[in-house]
């Protein structure tokens, strides 16, 4: 049997809402935690031990993580690798640098998935906007490489009339260029693969996307028990072929009943945060076992969940404490704020998870005036 390490304190590089959910669940289960951020009093900070605020690539507060630290994670992907590969030196990072090395870029994640032989869209490598007017079809997706979230960076090319825009973006920064997916769902699954190689899935969530933005997660999926199944050992695979230690959040396109992999996020996903509340272990206390080298939790549903995010756009600005719009919801969902300092248009400022009947909980979130434009 594999010995338990002992250990005290987990680092984690960032500070945002998945690094505080991160810190409740690792609090929870009696270890300290230290955050490194570059906003003082960011959403994590507030509930860890010690919040460390500096750049991501200072190499002082990197190694001042290191010393505080027995175990270090990361909670977003946008974090260089080569920061990483540093901290490696200092530290234990159970996740390594490679897999984020991976998956921080488009074009080597899907390169990486393609070579798994599972199905990507099909996609090439932009580095100019010659590179565009030679392989643009329509409709297609251009994305840079790097960075972007929600939407960002991403123009959808229909016609040549949203050529301009596409060409301004190849000429200024690399990109790849994906063939737009007829798709008929989005869905995701959140897999963790523990340190012993041991890997467990939750169950696919069904994504509702409202400008780029994810909106709703339902649970389970409404698709078959085949498709279901595909998602969960592509996902699997992924993760093995991957070495990843810790979650993985992946996005899916269903596709005439198969699974076309859209993303890869190497940490907790927001289409996860209905683990919180509906699953007898959450994403956020798994990621912690993994890193830890505990044994993973059961990822059971206990309960059918709508996960609703809440942005900046949905929030009392003046008073961000109050809770008046969502009373008609409490009864029936958990509420999570990440205590955010400002309310900004089109940023997330928590979720909701409505548990139970999914008819009844999609038809009490449309009810309110929260979600309507």
């Amino acid at each position: 049997m594999k010995t338990i390490m002992p250990y005290q304190t987990i680092g984690i590089m960032g500070g945002g809402q998945l690094a505080r959910m991160l810190c409740i669940a690792a609090k929870a289960m009696g270890y300290k935690v230290a955050v490194l951020d570059p906003t003082p009093n960011c959403p994590a900070g507030q509930v860890a031990d010690i919040e460390i605020n500096a750049a991501y690539d200072d190499k002082d507060a990197a190694k001042k993580l290191a010393e505080v630290s027995d175990v270090i994670t990361y909670e977003f992907e946008n974090v260089h690798y080569s920061a990483l590969e540093e901290l490696e030196k200092q530290a234990y990072l159970p996740q390594g640098s490679k897999v984020l090395q991976i998956c921080q870029h488009r074009y080597l994640e899907k390169k990486a998935i393609s070579e798994m032989g599972i199905r990507v869209a099909e996609f090439c490598l932009i580095e100019s906007a010659e590179d565009l007017e030679k392989n643009v079809a329509y409709p297609s997706i251009l994305k840079t490489t790097t960075l972007g979230y929600d939407g960002k960076g991403q123009i959808v090319i229909r016609s040549e009339a949203d050529l301009p825009k596409a060409i301004e973006q190849a000429s200024k920064v690399e990109c790849i260029l994906e063939k737009f997916v007829p798709y008929s769902k989005e869905v995701s699954v959140i897999v963790c693969r523990g340190t012993t190689g041991e890997v467990k899935a939750f169950p696919v969530a069904e994504n509702i996307h409202v400008n780029n933005i994810l909106h709703q997660s339902i649970v389970p999926a409404r698709i078959s028990p085949e498709v279901e199944l595909k998602a969960i050992k592509c996902a699997e695979k992924i993760a093995e072929n991957l070495g990843a230690i810790g979650l993985l959040g992946i996005e899916m396109f269903v596709v005439d009943g198969e699974i076309v992999i859209n993303e890869i996020a190497p940490r907790p996903h927001n289409s996860g945060h209905y683990t919180i509340d509906a699953c007898i272990t959450s994403q956020f206390e798994q990621h912690v076992r993994a890193v830890c080298g505990l044994p993973l939790g059961e990822t059971t549903l206990h309960t059918p969940v709508v996960m609703v995010n809440i942005l900046g756009d949905h929030m009392d600005k003046q008073n961000m404490s109050n809770l008046a719009p969502y009373i008609p919801l409490l009864p029936l969902g958990k509420i999570h704020l990440y205590g955010k300092a400002d309310a900004v248009d089109k940023r997330k400022m928590g979720h909701i998870n409505l548990l139970g009947d999914i008819d009844e909980s999609l038809k009490a979130a449309s009810s309110t005036k929260i979600w309507k434009d």
